[in-house]
């Protein structure tokens, strides 16, 4: 993000202490005496870690030891921690574990389950720590002394706990997010293979993959040779057999380019094969990323953040992202506190008269903010609102990325109280606010989820709606069943099957007041 000048200064608040909010132990320091107050410090390994045991004011109570990352190794560690709390009596500690990947959660679980307060400490902190006191050299004996003056100084911070639920949505989200990642490689590589064995014939559709029988025909007939000396008749049987759908235009636009294509590249076949190999690799993930889409769906509608499909542009994989990298509304204060988490503003220098900002900060949760940069490239391109919003913007000549950050800030605010208030997208600004359930059954009607499914999904993101909404949400419903059944469709008709009993729960909740002057029963 390009340099801006700082404005607005007067809304940053001077702290209240010196330490991060969730990493102040004084008043516990206070309570019971800086010599009775203990700090373990963990610095965590693959196999095994290093513990120590000292006093808030530094003295070491308990030498290094090393603990195996096994059930014997965790309780041997245990019992020494009592026996040393119990011989300096030491009232109250805190454990401080190094963040390291993955392999600070078993000792971290550990220590939890012996009835132990577990903080965390960013590596980035435990080396500003250890570089003043041992600059140049790194032991794990020097991490630990660096690990216990940051918690000493109130930087071991305590992190929300999630529940079984939000891990499994997190986990299967960003399992999701990977497959795409690994889709699109595929996609490049394939493309590859076809411009050395077919060159040019890539160009010849605006999308390649939402063309089936282009990617048929050019696995499956041969090189341009090939299929510039088959008919129409013989291309069309060979989409007949492999069951994909085709049109006569597409016939002739590839026998079009075989008329005119270049020579292709040395072991043609070869490159075919490998992009036909590439190709199922990459269909059979694509079922995987529809699969698991169904099953994030499933989770999202049991959570409050459903509501922000109500805004045109977000839809349910972006709005799942979202939920799944925030996680509970309830963890945050306000909508800075999600941008402060994403890192959404600029890295700040200032000394005396100046006073710079530049790109934004490199320390944040950069899946949190992957969601929200995302989020507000749909909605730069989906949404009338921050279309006209960003107009201006644009005209200025602002830069791109600044752009999307204003977006994604504002987006935050909206999200915070529509999931916080439990409310649908009201915006002064906007036209007209998307329906839930028919983005949810357009959702399912995409990737042809079971109707049990998709009944279940609608009475679980119908509990989400506010009352007050039944009335509007049930109105595109009835539009809707009514065209199923004027078109008098032969066959089973799963929609039509399902909508009724969606309708009859909507109407079924909607709450009536009493009338004026009506007491009610006694």
């Amino acid at each position: 993000m390009a340099a801006i000048a700082a404005r607005k200064r007067g809304r940053n608040r001077r702290p209240d202490v010196l330490h991060k909010p969730r990493g102040v132990i004084h008043p516990r320091v206070q309570k019971v005496g800086p010599e009775h107050f203990g700090i373990v410090a963990i610095d965590c390994a693959k196999a095994r870690s290093k513990w120590m045991l000292s006093d808030f004011y530094g003295k070491v109570l308990a030498p290094p030891a090393v603990v195996e990352h096994n059930r014997g190794g965790f309780e041997q560690a245990l019992a020494a921690l009592k026996q040393a709390t119990d011989q300096h009596q030491i009232h109250d500690l805190l454990v401080a574990v190094e963040r390291t990947g993955r392999y600070h959660h078993p000792p971290a679980r550990a220590f939890a389950a012996g009835g132990f307060e577990v903080r965390t400490v960013h590596p980035f902190t435990t080396k500003q720590f250890r570089q003043p006191a041992d600059p140049g050299n790194k032991t794990d004996d020097t991490d630990l002394a660096a690990i216990s003056r940051a918690a000493i100084n109130g930087f071991a911070l305590i992190e929300p706990t999630l529940d079984e639920f939000w891990r499994q949505f997190q986990l299967l989200v960003r399992h999701r997010r990977d497959l795409v990642k690994k889709a699109s490689i595929l996609c490049c590589q394939i493309k590859e293979h076809l411009d050395a064995a077919l060159p040019g014939y890539a160009a010849c559709f605006p999308t390649l993959w939402d063309h089936p029988a282009a990617m048929t025909l050019a696995l499956n007939v041969g090189g341009a040779a090939a299929i510039k000396e088959a008919s129409n008749v013989r291309l069309g049987s060979v989409l007949q057999q492999a069951g994909v759908g085709f049109q006569q235009r597409t016939l002739v636009r590839v026998r079009d380019w075989a008329q005119s294509a270049a020579a292709p590249d040395a072991a043609e076949a070869h490159h075919r094969q490998i992009a036909c190999d590439l190709e199922s690799d990459r269909r059979q993930k694509e079922r995987q990323i529809q699969a698991l889409e169904r099953q994030i769906a499933s989770l999202l509608v049991r959570t409050p953040y459903v509501l922000l499909m109500s805004i045109p542009g977000v839809n349910v994989v972006s709005a799942a992202e979202y939920a799944a990298e925030a996680g509970p509304m309830a963890n945050y204060a306000n909508a800075r506190c999600i941008t402060g988490r994403a890192g959404l503003y600029p890295s700040r220098h200032q000394s005396d008269q100046v006073d710079v900002s530049g790109a934004m900060i490199k320390c944040a949760n950069h899946r949190l903010r992957f969601a929200l940069m995302h989020i507000a490239d749909n909605l730069i391109l989906c949404n009338h609102y921050f279309r006209n919003v960003v107009a201006p913007w644009r005209l200025r000549k602002d830069d791109p990325r600044l752009i999307r950050v204003r977006v994604a800030m504002r987006f935050s605010r909206i999200s915070f109280q529509m999931v916080a208030g439990g409310k649908v997208f009201d915006h002064p600004a906007s036209r007209q606010r998307d329906y839930i359930l028919q983005k949810l059954i357009g959702f399912h009607q995409q990737h042809q989820t079971p109707v049990l499914n998709v009944h279940h999904d609608l009475q679980q993101a119908r509990i989400q709606l506010p009352p007050g909404e039944y009335a509007a949400e049930a109105k595109p419903l009835q539009e809707e069943l009514t065209k199923i059944i004027e078109k008098r469709r032969r066959g089973p008709v799963p929609l039509g099957e399902i909508l009724p009993a969606v309708l009859a729960e909507l109407a079924s909740k909607v709450v009536q007041s009493p009338p004026s002057g009506n007491t009610g029963p006694t």
